[in-house]
């Protein structure tokens, strides 16, 4: 056993990332709004991205939806043009996912959706180049668990499957992935980012090893600037480029996949679904509001944090109608509000029971989302805030609605500044009051 889990080569490194991954950082810090997309032989269940696994299924029977799957409705170019006009800055595709099942031409295996499906177009691909088209950043997700294969070492999932278990090797899986993922590099010049997926399945074996830092030197090698991250819930391992956050804020663990996962200095992502399921689940109607979704990607960037907000497509190619709903909700704030968020960090100023504060070099900005918490008298709320020492209003015009709508203040002598804002003023989503520097 300890040939199967430890792999042959002994690797060692201090990863430096390279000026280009440098600059490329600052570029994914930029943008706060992510799609991402999780879309498979799987959406022809309809029963989300797990379904393999949670129906117990035959590998080999689950596989026949590949010669079903033919998403005729698949139009990569309204795909972006809807992210675009959501104010996304970049997406995220799954390229395989645990069922083993590629959405990219392989030489490394026929189960693909080039070679497997009546489709036979490379999704990928397409979607690539209608970022590109738009100029949107291109990510793609990978997962290191396959419950197809049977060279990849059993885990805490996929036992029910149909895998033999009798040819585990993951010094040959790891050439595998190794193939593909030098594949994604070669076969999309335009890709940005990696995002793996599936270190916990290994937890049951104490020592595992992924062998990631050569798979990460390997990656860097072929092109240094392209940002690697992977979603282990644990602080980020030598050779990540990015850390994230699986359905929480960083910082908290209402999911339960957080505990004791520090914040690193790195770029941060938190990931979070649209509804309850990654993968199209048909019985799940359960789509959060644009109200909940602004204020979540604000709320993510007033912790340093991207918001990765998860769609699942239907089989047919096309994105869900409340998904599109969302997506025009979504930029329809982001077109008057975007400064705020997008090119923004945190603040030194905690979080309030009104809201939360994001800034860039020429402004603090306050999020009102809660204005319910506000005193109000004769149609009048009065906001307080405790001001940093180096942020005081320049001009008497200097504290706005972002609309333009110029607004009174005050500052205390012991740095507290109270801003008088009319409720005819306050917004449904997020008032946004701009403090010039």
């Amino acid at each position: 056993m300890s040939a199967l889990l430890l792999g042959s080569v002994a690797y060692a490194q201090v990863y430096v990332p390279s000026p280009e991954n440098l600059q490329a950082r600052e570029e994914f810090r930029h943008h706060r709004l992510g799609i991402f997309l999780h879309w498979g032989i799987y959406a022809t269940y309809a029963q989300g991205e797990w379904y393999l696994q949670t129906a117990g299924l035959n590998k080999d029977e689950y596989a026949v939806a590949a010669e079903s799957f033919n998403p005729v409705k698949f139009d990569a170019r309204a795909w972006a043009r809807a992210f675009k006009g959501a104010g996304a800055g970049y997406v995220t595709l799954t390229s395989r996912h645990h069922d083993g099942f590629s959405m990219f031409k392989s030489t490394a295996s026929g189960y693909n959706i080039v070679d497997a499906t009546p489709f036979g177009r490379d999704i990928v691909d397409e979607l690539a180049k209608a970022c590109a088209e738009e100029g949107l950043d291109y990510h793609l997700y990978y997962s290191l668990v396959d419950w197809y294969r049977e060279d990849y070492p059993l885990g805490e999932t996929g036992h029910q499957t149909g895998r033999r278990g009798d040819r585990q090797d993951y010094n040959h899986y790891f050439d595998f992935m190794k193939t593909q993922v030098g594949e994604l590099i070669d076969q999309y010049p335009n890709l940005a980012a990696l995002w793996f997926d599936g270190v916990w399945d290994q937890d049951v074996h104490p020592g595992f090893d992924w062998r990631l830092p050569e798979l990460y030197a390997y990656i860097h090698g072929l092109k240094p600037a392209l940002l690697i991250g992977n979603n282990h819930h644990r602080m980020p391992f030598e050779g990540e480029d990015f850390q994230m956050f699986e359905r929480d804020l960083p910082g908290e663990n209402t999911a339960g996949y957080s505990a004791g996962q520090g914040i690193s200095s790195l770029p941060l992502e938190m990931c979070q679904t649209m509804n309850s399921s990654w993968g199209y689940r048909i019985a799940d109607p359960w789509y959060k509001s644009v109200k909940e979704l602004v204020q979540l990607l604000v709320r993510a960037a007033a912790k340093n944090s991207n918001l990765l907000l998860n769609i699942g497509p239907m089989p047919n190619g096309e994105l869900p109608h409340p998904a599109l709903d969302r997506l025009a909700g979504i930029g329809a704030w982001m077109r008057g509000h975007s400064l705020s968020v997008d090119g923004t960090t945190s603040t030194t100023i905690p979080e309030q029971a009104w809201g939360v504060t994001t800034q860039n070099a020429e402004a603090l900005f306050l999020h009102v989302l809660s204005p319910e918490t506000l005193p109000v008298r004769d149609g009048v709320c009065r906001l307080v805030v405790p001001l940093p020492a180096d942020m005081k209003p320049a001009r008497k015009d200097a504290v706005s609605l972002l609309s333009g709508e110029k607004l009174k203040y005050e500052i205390s002598k012991d740095g507290f500044l109270t801003v008088i804002l009319l409720q005819s003023s306050v917004e449904d989503i997020d008032t946004v009051i701009s403090i010039r520097r």
